[in-house]
C-alpha cells in the first residue's frame, strides 16, 4: 500500500491509484470534465489540477499516480486560480440560456464551480466569443447544440466504451468547435441507436431530449423500466402528474445506462388513448360502465361458468404486471375459479427454459448475475439478438469483448454482435440442438472436458457419451450449414478459457424441440465445468420486464408460487392451509390449450390480464376464430387492443408508474416499482381489481391493503422469496432469489457446490428437423423476432412519436440477391404467405440474412409475423414453434 496525505487526511491506497481516485475514496471530489465513471481522463479540461508539495507545477489529478509520502492539496489559491482560467477558456464561446437549458439543475459549471466565477454576469451579458452554430436535430429523440458544447469528449467515451456504438469521431480541441459523427453525417443518418447515454454524461446540456420541459419544480421517483428483462432502474421526473423525463441511475443493474425505450418511450403513460373507465359490451358495442356494474357482471358470469365445472374457467396472467399482481391473479384463478387453468406469455418464450434447465440443473433461471459478464473470459451467444432485445446486456458483452474476452456468436442472421465475434457461425434456422451437440463433440475430440467436475457434480454421463459417440462434428456442421473447422474452433475456445457464460433467448426456445435445445446448452456448460462458479453459467435472457417474476409467482398451470408442483400432495396441503380452500390438484391447461378450449366452448369464462394474444400468440387466424366463438371474455388492460375487440368486459388498469410493487428481472433480482403519478380516470391497480371481483364472489383472503402486504404473503408461502420484503428493498438491500432468510441477499450465481437437483444431469438431445421445411409451394423459411424500437405487441411503444417515425411500419427482411429474383426493390410492399395466413409488409434489404431466409418482427398486429406462425408444440414445455415457418412471397 502507498501512504499519502490529501488535504490533511492520511490515507493508504493501492499502488497505481491516481490522485483523483485516491481523493474520491475519502470523499474529496476533484472536478473533471473530461471523464466520468471509471474511464481514464485525458486531462484536456485542466479542471483537475492539484498542488503536490515539492512539485514545481500543478499536477493533473486524473493521470498522476500516488507516491509514498506524497502530500496533496486540492483547494489552494493557486489551484482555484488555475481552475478559474480553465473554466473561462471553456466558456469563451458558450451559449448561456440557463433558464431554458436541459441541465439547469445539474450544470457542471453552475453546480460545481459557482465559487470560482460570477456566472450571473455571463448569464446576463453572454460570452464574448459566442457564435451561433447550427443544431443537429435530425434524431427524433434528442438534439445536439454545439453552442453549449465544451468539447469535453464525454459523449465520445460513452458511445465508444459504454454503448460501444462508435459513431462519434475524435476531435482536435485546437481546431474543432463541434463534435461530429463519422463521415460527418447528421445523427439520424448515422448508426446511432438513440440510447441517450451521451445525454446522461453531457455536463452542459449540449445534448438534450427534444421534448424536455425547462426548469420547473419536479419530483423524482426511482423505479424500474417496464420493458425488457434486464430490469434497469430509472428516475422518473414528474411535473403536474406527468412524466416529463427519464434519468438513468448509478450503481444498479444498468449502472447509468439505458436504451432507446427505457429513456424515451414513456409517452404511453399519459396517452389520451388510455382506458379510464370500465367498458361493457352492449348491443355489440363497448360502452362505459361503473365499477359496480362491471364487477357484478364479471362475478355473475364467473359463477355461471363454475357451475359447469372447473374446466370452464381459465385465466391469462401477465409478464408486464408486478409480482404482487401475478400472485393475486393466480391465487384468484385457483381459489375463486377453482382451476389450475392459468398461464401467461412465458409459454410462448421461455417455457422451454423452465422445463429444460429444471431437468438439467433443478432450476429454470439465469444462473449468473449481469455484472458477472465483467469476469468472463469467453461468451457464447446463440438464439439472442442481444443488442436489440436486451440492449444493456448487449452493451456489456461488447464492453467485455473490448477488454479482451473471446466472443462466439451462432445466429442465422448476422446480428450486430457477429461483427465483434472471434467466431461467427451462421447456422440454419432451427439447428440449435445440432450446434450444441457439435460443440460438445468438438470439446470431447480435443480432450478438453472437465473430468473432475463431471465425476463430482454430474450424473447420466455414461449414457450421454454413448449417445455422443454417434455424433460427429462434421455431421453437425453439415446440418447447421457451417464450416466444421470453425465449429471445432468455437468449441475449443469455449472449453479452454477459465470462465465463460452461455447467453441465449428465444432463438433456442421457440421450437417444438425447445426443451432439447435448452438442455443442450446445459450439457456444454457441465462438460466444461462452466457452471456453479462466479462468471460461469447458462443465461436465458428473459424477454419482458417481469416474465421471470410471473413464473416465480405461479402463473403456470402446473406450478404454484416458487415452482411448487400442483402434482405434489404435500404442496397442495400446504397451500390449502395457507389459503383456506380446497385446491384443484390436476395440472391446468397451457396458453395454447386455453385458446383451443375457448374455441371449442369447453372454457366458458376467460379472464385476460395485461395480455394481447391477438398479436403475441402464434397462428393469429386461429386465435381470432377461437375468440369469436368465446362465451365470455374479460380483458384487463391499459389500452384498447386487438384483443379487447373480442371482450365482453374491459377493465381499466394502471401502469408501472401508477402503482407500487416489485419486478423480478432476468438475473432473479427483485426490485421495487414505485408510484410516481396518479392513474387516469378510475383506473386501478390490477391486484385491486382482482380483489374487488373476489369480494363480489364472497371469497376470503383478498383483503389486502397494499402491495407490501401481498409480498409478505408471497414470502410466507414461497421458499425462494422467504427473505424478501418491501421494507428490505426500500432500505437498499439488493436481493436475488433464492433468498431463504431476512438477513440474506440471496444468490449472486446459482449451483455453487451443489445443483438445485443435487447432481447436474446430462440429457440426451438428438437433432430433430423443424416441422416446417421449405418445399415447392413454400420455398422460403421465415424467422421471427423483436426489434430494438418496439416492445411486445406495440401497445406501449407505438405511443412514442419518435419510435413511429423510425419503426412505424411492418417490414420483412430479405437478402438483396433473393429480392432481385422477384423483382423487389427496397421499400416495395410484398405479400408473405404461409399455410396459416398471409400478410403485407415493406421489403427491407439485409445482406446478413441467408438467401432462402426471411425475417419479420411480430409486433405489428395484422401485419405481424404471427399471422404466419404455428405448428406442433414442444411435447414437454408446450411451447409453439415461432421461429421457423415455410412461406412464399409475391411483389
Amino acid at each position: 500500500m502507498v501512504n499519502l496525505i490529501i488535504d490533511g487526511q492520511n490515507i493508504n491506497v493501492e499502488p497505481g491509484t491516481t490522485i483523483l481516485k485516491a481523493a474520491s475514496s475519502i470523499g474529496i471530489e476533484i472536478p473533471t470534465l473530461c471523464s466520468f465513471k471509471d474511464f481514464t481522463p485525458d486531462g484536456t479540461c485542466r479542471m483537475c489540477l492539484v498542488e503536490v508539495v515539492g512539485s514545481k507545477e500543478l499536477e493533473k489529478a486524473c493521470s498522476t499516480e500516488v507516491a509514498e509520502g506524497m502530500v496533496v492539496n486540492t483547494d489552494t489559491f493557486v489551484v482555484r486560480n488555475e481552475r478559474r482560467k480553465a473554466l473561462k477558456a471553456l466558456m469563451v464561446d458558450h451559449k448561456f440560456d440557463c433558464m431554458a437549458c436541459y441541465k439547469y439543475e445539474t450544470c457542471f459549471f453552475v453546480e460545481n464551480n459557482a465559487n470560482l466565477i460570477d456566472f450571473d454576469t455571463y448569464k446576463a451579458e453572454g460570452t464574448p466569443g459566442y457564435a451561433e452554430r447550427p443544431l443537429d436535430d435530425s434524431n427524433p429523440f434528442y438534439f445536439y447544440d454545439p453552442g453549449k458544447c465544451v468539447l469535453c469528449g464525454r459523449c465520445i467515451k460513452a458511445c465508444d466504451h459504454l454503448q460501444c456504438s462508435h459513431i462519434l469521431a475524435a476531435f482536435d480541441p485546437e481546431k474543432d468547435n463541434i463534435i461530429k459523427t463519422f463521415d460527418n453525417l447528421p445523427r439520424a443518418e448515422s448508426d446511432c441507436v438513440s440510447c441517450g447515454n451521451c445525454i446522461a454524461v453531457c455536463p452542459t446540456g449540449a445534448l438534450a431530449p427534444k421534448h424536455f420541459k425547462p426548469f420547473k419544480y419536479a419530483k423524482h421517483v426511482k423505479t424500474v423500466c417496464p420493458y425488457c428483462g434486464v430490469g434497469c432502474t430509472l428516475n422518473l421526473k414528474v411535473i403536474d402528474n406527468k412524466i416529463t423525463d427519464v434519468f438513468s441511475t448509478e450503481g444498479d443493474v444498468n449502472n447509468n445506462m439505458l436504451c432507446l425505450k427505457g429513456r424515451f418511450a414513456y409517452d404511453f403513460v399519459s396517452s389520451p388513448d388510455r382506458l379510464t373507465t370500465p367498458l361493457i359490451r352492449k348491443d355489440g358495442v363497448l360502452q362505459e360502465a361503473s365499477w359496480e356494474e362491471a364487477i357484478a357482471l364479471v362475478a355473475k358470469k364467473l359463477k355461471e361458468a363454475k357451475a359447469e365445472g372447473p374446466e370452464a374457467v381459465a385465466g391469462l396472467s401477465s409478464a408486464r404486471c408486478t409480482n404482487e399482481e401475478n400472485y393475486v391473479f393466480q391465487k384468484f384463478i385457483r381459489t375463486v375459479g377453482a382451476t389450475n387453468n392459468v398461464d401467461h406469455c412465458a409459454r410462448l418464450c421461455h417455457a422451454a427454459t423452465v422445463a429444460g434447465l429444471a431437468k438439467s440443473f433443478g432450476s429454470g433461471a439465469m444462473t449468473n448475475s449481469i455484472e458477472e459478464i465483467d469476469l468472463m473470459d469467453v461468451m457464447l451467444v446463440s438464439g439472442s439478438n442481444t443488442t436489440e432485445t436486451h440492449p444493456v446486456i448487449g452493451a456489456k458483452i461488447k464492453q467485455r469483448k473490448a477488454q479482451g474476452a473471446v466472443l462466439i456468436v451462432a445466429e442465422p442472421r448476422k446480428i450486430e454482435l457477429a461483427n465483434y465475434a472471434d467466431v461467427y457461425l451462421q447456422i440454419k434456422p432451427g439447428t440449435n440442438v445440432a450446434l450444441f451437440n457439435g460443440l460438445v463433440r468438438a470439446v470431447l475430440d480435443a480432450g478438453l472436458e472437465d473430468k473432475n467436475f463431471i465425476n463430482e457434480r454430474t450424473e447420466g454421463y455414461e449414457a450421454f457419451i454413448e449417445f455422443m459417440n454417434t455424433i460427429t462434428v462434421e455431421k453437425c456442421a453439415e446440418i447447421c450449414g457451417v464450416d466444421p473447422a470453425e465449429m471445432r474452433k468455437a468449441g475449443e475456445l469455449y472449453a479452454t478459457k477459465d470462465r465463460g457464460g452461455i447467453f441465449y433467448s428465444m432463438g433456442v426456445t421457440q421450437f417444438n424441440t425447445g426443451t432439447d435445445g435448452v438442455m443442450s446448452t446445459a450439457n456444454l456448460a457441465m462438460l466444461t465445468g462452466k457452471i456453479g462458479r462466479e462468471g460461469c453459467g447458462v443465461n436465458p435472457l428473459r424477454g419482458q420486464n417481469n416474465v421471470q417474476g410471473a413464473c416465480d409467482m405461479g402463473a403456470l398451470p402446473g406450478d404454484l408460487p416458487g415452482y411448487q408442483k400442483v402434482a405434489n400432495a404435500e404442496v397442495i396441503e400446504k397451500f390449502e392451509a395457507a389459503w383456506g380452500v380446497t385446491m384443484p390438484q390436476n395440472a391446468g391447461k397451457t396458453l395454447t390449450e386455453i385458446t383451443n378450449g375457448v374455441g371449442d366452448n369447453t372454457i366458458k369464462f376467460l379472464y385476460i390480464m395485461g395480455e394481447n394474444p391477438m398479436v403475441s400468440d402464434p397462428n393469429t387466424n386461429h386465435v381470432r376464430e377461437s375468440l369469436e366463438k368465446a362465451n365470455f371474455i374479460v380483458v384487463q388492460d391499459i389500452f384498447q387492443t386487438e384483443t379487447t375487440e373480442y371482450a365482453d368486459v374491459v377493465l381499466p388498469a394502471s401502469v408501472y408508474a401508477e402503482k407500487d410493487g416489485t419486478f423480478t428481472n432476468t438475473e432473479r433480482r427483485i426490485q421495487l416499482v414505485r408510484k410516481a403519478v396518479e392513474a387516469p380516470g378510475v383506473a386501478k391497480s390490477d391486484w385491486e381489481i382482482i380483489a374487488m371481483i373476489a369480494k363480489e364472489m364472497g371469497a376470503k383472503g383478498f383483503d389486502f391493503n397494499s402491495a407490501s402486504e401481498i409480498m409478505d404473503e408471497i414470502a410466507a408461502v414461497t421458499p425462494n422469496y422467504t427473505g424478501v420484503s418491501h421494507q428490505r428493498l426500500e432500505n437498499g438491500d439488493r436481493i436475488q432469489w433464492p433468498c431463504f432468510s431476512k438477513d440474506s441477499e440471496g444468490a449472486k450465481f446459482l449451483h455453487a457446490g451443489k445443483f438445485t437437483r443435487g447432481l447436474g444431469a446430462f440429457m440426451i438431445a438428438d437433432y430433430i428437423p423443424p416441422e416446417d421445411q421449405a418445399d415447392e409451394e413454400y420455398p422460403l423459411i421465415l424467422m421471427t423476432g423483436r426489434i430494438l424500437e418496439h416492445y411486445h405487441t406495440r401497445t406501449m411503444t407505438k405511443r412514442t412519436p419518435g419510435i413511429e417515425v423510425i419503426a412505424g411500419d411492418a417490414f420483412v427482411e430479405i437478402n438483396p440477391a433473393k429480392a432481385e429474383e422477384f423483382g423487389i426493390a427496397e421499400g416495395d410492399v410484398i405479400n408473405v404467405t404461409s399455410p396459416r395466413g398471409s400478410v403485407f409488409a415493406k421489403a427491407r434489404f439485409n445482406e446478413g440474412i441467408m438467401e432462402n431466409n426471411l425475417f419479420m418482427p411480430f409486433h405489428y398486429g395484422d401485419s405481424g409475423a404471427n399471422c404466419l406462425t404455428g405448428g406442433t408444440v414442444d411435447p414437454i414445455a408446450k411451447i409453439p414453434p415461432l421461429k421457423v415457418s415455410k412461406v412464399r412471397i409475391t411483389k
